[in-house]
Formats: structure tokens, sequence, C-alpha cells
């Protein structure tokens, strides 16, 4: 969600921007813009483009000339429609001074209407541009950079980060970090900024994270890094060996089909990655992870799973309480995962909707731990829950895809995902990950508490190897069906109702969410247990009921009750059911088939049939799959 690129160098710098703001395309965006210092006569030059950075990419062939400081955006809608006026970059009224923004700035609506009423002219609808037009009339007072940037940053209050180019001043990009993320890069040849560090990976020799509440002011030769009370940093380097994987489709029509497949590999990397070693009952707990951590950080990880994680062996064998903050796919997986830390670790679990997270009393918890889950690492609002949680100085988990991002660098421990890169907007194999590494995570923590034994735990391991392979023989069994009945035949419905029970029931919700994001169709979710209080007045023939079905017995004699109420009252079944619930199966206009596993994993073994059903009926409406409209990958905005 929005994306800043800047260079300042001895290299021409178009390119390299360019460059960038292609890697950072995953962020989800909706338009692009571009500005440099034109080496020949010293003025801003600047393209600004509704779409993709390829069409921006396209007009800058016909821009002459290029620079050695140069910045680039791309914009994610908040303030103001999509239109070329409210794309970044946002200048003042001289023209002579551009700027880029990611993120929020709260209140600006008082000082948009007080540098109107002093005669600046506004020619966009954003909060953006009011930062441009108020650094432009500070400057003239004070006649100088520091003091300048130091009164905005104490002016406005919200999440951003900011890139200021001016063209008096065309050897330097002022840049400016507040509850949003950016990072610098050193080369023989200049520096860099970026939100994201693969925005220059491969470019530079060493990066440094800009600390919160930081302004660096940046030329050919050195960076100036200093606090918002005007205190000198010291920029901590590190060496870059960060390699950016070019990712492409393989073959496949959309990434999210590609990612859809890759899932059974991923869980089986996850599992190696963490299993436990050896099948000894006397092997201690914490003293059995192999190679656990290699994003070329300066830890020895043979035996050190608790350490990691912020934690000790002791913390771990006397929790009494599990929290669990997440939002959206993140969300469901948590809701998942509730059921393996009470019933497997036996252990009071909590589960938060990050965007409520902030805005409800907070209760402290003797010998608890938080535990935050986010893709990207930079979910403002699950950042800023761990924030919150942070001040009460409570240990602090993040499991994440991104071992650059944020949240790790803020937590007190973290597990990385293990997913690979997730192009693809709406997330299939970093939900499925999450899973995973949740489920290995509570495994963990009952064998530390003697609540299973190591032969149990290794039964677990083997158990998610079965449940990536039903996963993907799901796939398998119902693909040509799918592809070339089912779809066309449920594409033409308005609207979706999805149910389960117990596990089965943040399986719907996640099932809801994927239909609505990528094939723009109404799609609710609720417990199966609820119909009779209300859902139940939807149910008609033009509605399908999709129902998730459960491996608890009990739980299943529930479903298959719901179901008949469904079909007492002319629904439309669709039912995702496992091997010998055919009481279940026989009520449903279709039925999905899948192997038994592990009853904790059914979630996990039906969801890449689930998303392959859905990534069909979108395909055939024709939408575009893997970035839907007003979506962005990384949501980096509250």
């Amino acid at each position: 969600m929005c994306g800043i690129v800047g260079y300042v160098g001895r290299s021409y710098s178009k390119n390299l921007v360019l460059d960038g703001m292609q890697k950072l395309e995953y962020r989800g965006y909706d338009s692009a813009g571009i500005v440099f210092v034109e080496e020949k006569t010293s003025r801003l030059s600047y393209l600004k483009k509704i779409g993709k950075v390829a069409d921006l990419a396209k007009g800058l062939d016909g821009l002459s000339g290029d620079g050695f400081v140069c910045m680039g955006h791309t914009r994610w809608a908040t303030h103001g429609i999509v239109d070329e006026a409210n794309a970044h970059p946002h200048f003042n009224c001289k023209g002579d001074i551009a700027l880029i923004h990611n993120g929020i700035i709260e209140g600006y609506e008082v000082v948009r209407k007080e540098l109107a009423l002093k005669g600046h002219k506004f020619l966009s609808q954003t909060d953006s541009e009011v930062l441009v037009h108020y650094f432009s009339s500070v400057f003239e007072l004070y006649k100088s950079v520091k003091p300048s940037i130091l009164d905005l940053v104490k002016k406005f209050k919200g999440a951003y980060s900011l890139a200021i180019l001016m063209q008096d001043i065309p050897d330097q990009l002022i840049v400016v970090r507040h509850n949003s993320p950016l990072v610098l890069g050193k080369q023989e040849k200049g520096f860099f900024v970026a939100s994201d560090i693969v925005a220059f990976a491969g470019k530079v020799e060493e990066f440094a994270f800009m600390p919160e509440d930081s302004i660096a002011i940046i030329n050919k030769k050195s960076i100036e890094l200093f606090n918002f009370s005007g205190e000198v940093l010291l920029p901590a380097w590190q060496k870059s060996s960060f390699v950016f994987d070019i990712v492409n489709k393989d073959g496949f029509e959309h990434f999210m089909l590609k990612e859809i497949y890759e899932q059974k590999k991923v869980i089986e990397r996850i599992v190696n990655f963490y299993r436990l070693v050896g099948t000894d009952s006397k092997l201690s707990a914490h003293n059995d992870l192999g190679n656990y951590f290699d994003y070329q950080l300066d830890i020895e990880y043979q035996d050190r799973i608790w350490q990691q994680l912020g934690i000790t062996i002791d913390q771990v064998k006397n929790l009494k309480n599990i929290n669990l903050v997440a939002a959206g796919t993140s969300w469901h997986a948590c809701k998942i995962a509730q059921f393996f830390f009470e019933y497997i670790c036996k252990i009071q679990t909590n589960v938060y909707l990050s965007s409520e997270f902030c805005y409800m009393p907070f209760f402290e918890q003797k010998d608890s731990i938080y535990i935050f889950v986010s893709q990207s690492g930079e979910t403002a609002d699950t950042l800023q829950a761990l924030r919150r949680v942070n001040s009460y100085n409570i240990p602090t988990i993040v499991i994440t895809n991104v071992a650059s991002s944020t949240m790790v660098q803020e937590a007190g421990g973290f597990l990385p995902m293990q997913a690979g890169v997730e192009v693809s907007v709406a997330s299939t194999k970093a939900f499925s990950a999450q899973q995973v590494i949740l489920f290995i995570l509570a495994n963990r923590i009952a064998l530390e508490q003697n609540k299973i034994t190591p032969e149990l735990m290794k039964h677990a391991e083997e158990d998610l190897f079965i449940a990536a392979q039903v996963l993907e023989l799901s796939i398998e069994n119902y693909k040509w069906e799918i592809s070339q009945k089912l779809a066309e035949q449920y594409s033409v419905y308005k609207k979706f109702i999805f149910l389960g029970r117990h596990i089965s029931y943040p399986f719907a919700m996640e099932a809801a969410l994927k239909l609505k994001e990528i094939s723009y169709i109404f799609a609710q979710s609720y417990p199966a247990g609820e119909l009779k209080h209300g859902p139940i007045a939807l149910v008609d023939n033009n509605t399908p009921v999709v129902i998730f079905s459960s491996l608890d017995d009990i739980i299943y004699k529930k479903i298959v009750s719901n179901a008949q109420e469904i079909k007492a009252r002319h629904g439309h079944l669709v039912i995702f059911a496992f091997e010998g619930q055919t009481e279940l199966a026989d009520l449903a206009e279709q039925a999905f088939i899948v192997p038994r596993v592990n009853p904790f994993l059914g979630p996990l073994a039906m969801s890449g049939l689930m998303q392959f059903f859905v990534y069909e009926i979108t395909k055939k409406l024709g939408n575009p799959i893997d970035k839907p409209r007003n979506l962005a990958k990384a949501v980096t905005v509250e």
C-alpha cells in the first residue's frame, strides 16, 4: 500500500528509481509518479499516471533528460479519487518543491484552510499536498532545511513517511519516518531510500533501517540523520546480502493459481525447517531444533527457538495465557489456531482483531505472551497493537513472511513464515503457512509443558505432511469439474452464504473473504449454529449455502442437522466434507469430498480446494485476479 523510492548519487537516476518502483508493485497501488532534477535545466521534471508503473515507464520514454536525484511513488488512494491530480508527487505553489508521502495525516483540514487563507492554491484532494505547501511556507521563514523539516514534524500527527525534493537544492533528498517504514541503502556511487529493502536489493552494499521518528538529509556524499528533537543519530549500517527473487508465474495463468499450487511445498518446507530432531523420548524439548534462522543475522541457531522468540524456557513452562493479534486473513488463521492452543496446550487463548485492539481496555495478564501475525510485517493496525503491548513489557512474538519488516525490528521475537514471496493480493499460501507455524508452535509449547510426548510431536509433524498431500490431491481430484462446469454454474449467483462450526467456522469466514476479495460477489459467513437466530431468513434457492464440515463426530452431527434445515427451506447446498460423511454429502447439490486428516488440520486440508473453486469462479467472471480493485497487499495505513 503506497511505495516510496528515492536516489541521490553520481549515476543517472530515473531508471534506478523506476526499477525500484516496479519491485514495490506487490504492495498494491492505483497510480504512480516520478520526479527528478533534470541535469541540463536544473529544473524539476515529473510525470504522473493512473494505472501501472509500466504505463508510467512508457510515458517516461517521451520525457527527455535525466538527473542525479530522483524520487518515485506508487499511490493507493485514501484521500481523494484515483486521478492524476491526486497522484504523487505534489508541489508547492511555485512548483519548485516536490513531495511524496505514504500514510495518513491527522487534522490536515485545519492547516489546509489556514494556508488557503494565505493564498496557497491546492490542486488535489489529498492530505499529502498540505505537507508540501506547509513545508514551503516555513522554508520561506527559516531559509534553512533542518529547522523547516523539524517544524513540519512537530506540526503534523498521524502515520507517515515522506520524501522532499527541492529544485533550489538539487543534490539532496529530505526523508522522514514516523510510524511508517523507510530504509536507507548505500553504494559506492550514491544512496537509496525506499519503503522496503526489496526496492534496491542487489544495488547496495549496505542498508540501514531509519529509526522511528527520524529525519535524513541525503546528498551524493553523506547522510545526516537526526531525530525529531534535532539530535544527531548514526545509521546502523548492515552488510547487504539480500537478493530479490525475480518472481514469475512459472507458466501459470495467474500468481494466485501458482501460489495455490505452491502450498504443498510450503507446508513441507516449514515442517522441515522447524521439525523436532530425533525420536529419542529423552530428548530435551528445547534442545532439538536444527538450522532455524538464516536471514544473515549473527545468531548461531542450534537449540535456541525460545531465545529467538524472546522468552525463556521457564516462561514457556509457566504460560497461562496466549494472545493472538492479527487482521484479515491472518486473523482467520489465528481464529483457527485458537483451537490448537486451547485443545493441545490446554492454555486459555484470546484472539484479537488488530483494528479494534488499540481502542479496547487492556488487561495485563500474568504469565502471558502476545503473538502478532502479519504476512507483510507492516500491517498498520497490527503494528500499532504490537507497540501498545510493548509498552507494558510483555513478551511479544511476530510471525511474518518478511524478515526485514518493521514488526520484526520492534518485537521481542520472530518466527519466519517461510512461505516465499506472495504476489497475489488475495492471500493463499501465507494463510496455510500461518496455520502450520501456529500448529507447530502449539505442539512445541505443549511438549515443553509435558502435555505431549516427543513421539506425539513427531506425529503432529507427520500429520502436517499428510495434510499437505491432501491439500494438493483434493485440487487435482476436482480441478477439471470445477474449471469446465462448476465455475460457470456458480459465477451467475449474486450472493453466497458460508457456514461452519467449531474449527471450520473461521475457515468459512476466510472462504467468504476470498470470494468477496476477487470475485466481488457478496458473501457472508455465519456459525452454522446461529442459523435459527436470524440468518436462516436469507436462505432460498437463489443463494448457494457453502458448508465446511468437521472431523469431530459431535460437531459433524450438528452440521448435518444444519444442512437439513437448509434443505427444508429449498436452499442450494455446496458441501465440503470428509471421506465417509455420506449423510452430509447426500444432502448437497454439489459435494467436494476430502480425505481424512488430523481433525485440527481439516481447514488446512480444504484450503487449496476452496481457493481453487473461488479462483475459477473469478476467472469465469473476467476479474483482475491478482490485483483486485481497491485492495493492497500490504495495508500500511489504519
